[in-house]
């Protein structure tokens, strides 16, 4: 967040003087505190400062770097995640190519006759299976697809930086979001790296106060 003039200078005689009123501060820089109130709200949502009532503004000590940083420690994985690309186990893998062809992404979600999460499916499974010399168009996705216990997932309430983790070190493209029910996991939506790369964006902006 890059700060005007006029906040920097608040900074400063909050670090000098805080606690201190915004009457005060509005006196000491020759404005009306309702001139000022934007540039205290604006400086308060993004943590440079904070107020109590009857008491006053104060500064908390913190730089840019770590407000960054602590914000982007909340971030959630629902916060961010796309509308996932679900098919059935019995669906040939050939239609899962059209299937991903169409919809632009990188793994597709398989489930079940219950819609519960059985599999992944990814550009490099297909591209194993059609090395075969396979006729695609008759092979089911469960033949070809990775399988519980080898698939990683995250949940909307997981720390975006958690699911990254998972992604990096898995070197994978996408995790499936689910939510865990009695009868399996129900897929939610889906985190991918360009998902990752959103939130840094509208971090980077101050999109996402």
């Amino acid at each position: 967040m890059e700060l005007s003039e006029r906040q920097e200078r608040i900074i400063e005689i909050v670090k000098e003087q805080g606690p201190i009123t915004g009457e005060n501060i509005a006196d000491q820089l020759g404005l009306t505190r309702a001139t000022l109130r934007p540039d205290l709200a604006i400086l308060t949502m993004a943590g440079y400062l904070d107020a109590r009532p009857r008491v006053g503004y104060f500064f908390t000590g913190k730089t840019g770097t770590e407000l960054l940083t602590e914000k982007l420690k909340k971030f959630k994985v629902g916060e961010f995640q796309s509308v996932p690309i679900v098919v059935d186990e019995n669906v040939s893998a050939y239609d899962a190519v059209i299937n991903m062809f169409l919809e632009d992404v990188g793994t597709i979600f398989v489930t079940d006759e219950n819609a519960k999460l059985t599999g992944i499916l990814s550009r490099k499974d297909l591209l194993r299976a059609s090395i075969g010399n396979q006729d695609l168009s008759a092979v089911p996705v469960h033949i070809i697809m990775t399988r519980m216990p080898n698939i990683a997932y995250c949940s909307a309430e997981d720390l975006l930086l958690d699911a990254a983790q998972i992604l990096i070190e898995r070197q994978i493209d996408g995790l499936p979001v689910v939510e865990e029910k009695e009868d399996g996991l129900e897929v939610i939506g889906r985190l991918t790296k360009t998902n990752i790369a959103k939130a840094l964006v509208e971090l980077g902006r101050d999109e996402h106060l």
